[in-house]
């Protein structure tokens, strides 16, 4: 399919690289026309990670070893017929859906029971774990012999309701038969293959994301411990804070807080993508409540009431968790801000006090030094005056006229003068070269 577009004279606009995908986004799904009587019998399979590659291919081996259509390699959806009977494939971003169209016979509902007819389901492997199983039977409502659905399903947890003009009628009680089926009854009143087609794809989808909107509860039920016991925890260590000021009980504090953080933060991350896919499923599920435009059928629940009581608090559950988990991020963010502010305000004082001492004692190096410089100057000389001394009494021995103690009285200051520049432009030397 190209999505250039072609205008007088023969010249082409190119078009975007994603306007082919775009416009053949909104046909992926058709619906396709059912005739009535008909028995459905829908799988969905979670094929997260590489269990999606592993389906594919046992689909096209499935077509191929059959002589169906075989399945293109981008398809998304692949619908074939095998005799009397059709099988709809479709892949979704988490999970595999498998919906078999089989001749419904006879004219009691759910009759033979699904089990019996879910023998082509195992022709194919399994692709994953199964969320849900489906059997829907669309029926003829016949006025001569009307159907009693309250002796079909369980009274205290059934939902009825007609479309938006009455055409329609379908119930179900949403749990599983002795097969692992949930059973959905649609007694058809004059919809036509088309509607009919529509209506059941709606509901069939409406059972599918309604199971996976609730994989979310198991996971904030999962995480409830742990955040309560972080929130009572970091109760009790921002009251600890209040008491304490000293360096060492702060950093373990800090070093608890941090803890408490990234296991709050590892369950965020895990329940991430889990909460999020909660939330669409669930909006899914009441935009399509809202398309069949369900009404009231008798003194029994519709499916939007019904679901409102029960699957509503699991969703509120799935919102409270997570925005417990947001609300405690924070405050431990603001609690481990301000010991590490403290901790930190703690280690200048040290590192004040560090640099008094280390100043006070480069104080005394500093007088000690000027001592030993004096004490230096001093023997310095006393050596340097005994040598010219020696000189002196030499010259002396060798007749030069010179009185003794006299010169070597004048040369001591002059010795003690010299020493004193020499050992200064020394010191002087090294402090300028560090």
């Amino acid at each position: 399919m190209t999505a250039d577009v072609t205008i007088n004279g023969g010249a082409q606009l190119t078009a975007h690289r994603l306007r082919a995908a775009v416009l053949g986004e909104v046909h992926a799904r058709p619906f396709t026309a059912v005739d009535t009587p008909r028995r459905i019998l829908h799988f969905a399979f979670d094929t997260a990670g590489d269990a999606a590659k592993a389906d594919r291919a046992a689909l096209a081996d499935f077509c191929a070893s059959r002589e169906l259509e075989p399945l293109k390699p981008s398809a998304k959806q692949h619908r074939v017929t095998l005799g009397g009977s059709a099988l709809r494939w479709e892949q979704h971003s988490e999970f595999t859906t498998y919906t078999w169209e089989l001749p419904s016979e006879g004219e009691t509902p759910f009759h033979p029971a699904a089990a019996s007819l879910a023998a082509p389901m195992g022709s194919l492997p399994q692709p994953g774990p199964l969320l849900v199983a489906l059997d829907l039977h669309l029926m003829a409502d016949n006025n001569e012999k009307k159907i009693a659905v309250e002796r079909l399903f369980d009274r205290a947890s059934l939902a009825v309701a007609e479309n938006s003009d009455g055409a329609a009628l379908f119930a179900t009680d949403f749990q599983a038969d002795p097969s692992g089926f949930v059973r959905i009854l649609v007694l058809d009143r004059g919809l036509g293959p088309e509607r009919a087609g529509a209506l059941v794809q709606r509901i069939v989808e409406l059972e599918t994301y309604r199971t996976l909107a609730l994989l979310g509860l198991p996971e904030a039920q999962r995480l409830m411990p742990s955040i309560n016991r972080i929130e009572t925890r970091l109760a009790e260590v921002t009251e600890e804070m209040r008491r304490t000021d000293k360096l060492i009980d702060n950093r373990r504090l800090l070093d608890e807080l941090t803890a408490l953080a990234a296991e709050l933060e590892a369950g965020a991350a895990a329940s991430l993508f889990r909460f999020g896919a909660s939330r669409a499923y669930n909006e899914i599920v009441q935009l399509r409540l809202q398309t069949i435009g369900e009404r009231k059928a008798g003194s029994l629940p519709t499916w939007s009431s019904f679901l409102a009581r029960r699957m509503a608090p699991a969703m509120r559950t799935c919102v409270t968790t997570e925005a417990r988990q947001t609300d405690l991020s924070e405050k431990l963010a603001r609690a481990a801000n301000l010991l590490r502010t403290r901790v930190d305000v703690e280690m200048e004082r040290q590192n004040r006090d560090l640099l008094k001492s280390m100043n006070d004692r480069t104080r005394l190096q500093l007088r000690l030094q000027a001592t030993v410089e004096g004490l230096s100057v001093a023997a310095i000389s006393y050596y340097v005056v005994g040598l010219f001394g020696y000189l002196v009494k030499g010259l002396h021995d060798e007749g030069v006229p010179v009185d003794i103690s006299l010169a070597t009285a004048l040369f001591v200051p002059v010795a003690v003068l010299a020493i004193w520049f020499v050992v200064r432009r020394i010191r002087r030397r090294n402090i300028s070269s560090d």
